[in-house]
């Protein structure tokens, strides 16, 4: 019943002041939220904006102190364009919030498209962060496990993705920011965590505190989508 009012809540009234739309987010949070901490979430590998074919992209620093491609090509041989690019990873990842969604029976994601609710989910900047093509690819729809990360896999970036075990472990100083962007999605749609997930997280929440920038985003995002994440204290 609470996940059902909370989701009805949400279509009815709406959360965002500016209107619920992923492309729109992804634009304001590269040049009204990041825009002076243009630094990827899971690798902490700077990027840049630059100007290709008229376009503006945000593009990653090619330096091995950060990060290394894991696959440096494509099948065809051609260099990964996905390594080299920002991607706006969710950080609870939009099949957790979408497969309950009649939508989401009907053909996943893209069919979800033009369902309001899936869409208001979907663009929320609280749950966006800037990642490496390559890294937010990889990740997909993977749980965070509570494992330490081993070094390597992406070079000297502090993240591995077991894709036996379908799990990604983050480096220990995001692990509160993840934890408060999944209590802030279970509470603002009614997202349901397993009892697993849930214990994972409060233990994320309590070894990684909020930290500054956390709070500057919170504040940032309050005042481009009209709501904060009270989880970030």
């Amino acid at each position: 019943m609470k996940k059902l009012f909370a989701l009805l809540f949400v279509a009815v009234f709406g959360v965002f002041a500016y209107g619920a739309d992923f492309a729109q987010s992804k634009k304001l949070l590269l040049k009204k939220v990041y825009f002076d901490h243009q630094i990827t979430f899971y690798c902490s590998n700077p990027y840049e904006l630059k100007f290709i074919n008229g376009k503006e992209k945000a593009l990653i620093v090619q330096d091995d102190k950060y990060y290394t491609p894991r696959n440096p090509t494509t099948k065809k041989g051609k260099e990964s364009e996905r390594a080299k690019r920002v991607e706006w990873e969710h950080i609870m990842p939009a099949e957790n919030f979408g497969r309950h969604l009649e939508c989401w029976k009907n053909g996943g994601r893209k069919a979800c498209r033009k369902d309001p609710i899936f869409r208001q989910m979907e663009a929320d900047m609280h749950n966006l962060a800037p990642a490496i093509g390559e890294v937010n690819g990889d990740r997909s729809n993977y749980r965070y496990g509570a494992n330490l990360p081993k070094i390597g896999q992406y070079g000297n970036c502090e993240f591995e993705v077991d894709f036996e075990a379908k799990r990604a472990y983050p480096k220990q100083d995001i692990r509160g920011d993840i934890a408060r962007a999944y209590f802030y999605m279970r509470d603002q749609y009614g997202i349901n965590l397993s009892s697993q997930e849930r214990k994972l997280m409060e233990v994320w929440d309590k070894q990684d505190p909020t930290d500054e920038w956390e709070r500057i985003k919170n504040q940032r995002v309050y005042d481009l989508q009209g709501n904060k994440n009270k989880f970030v204290k």
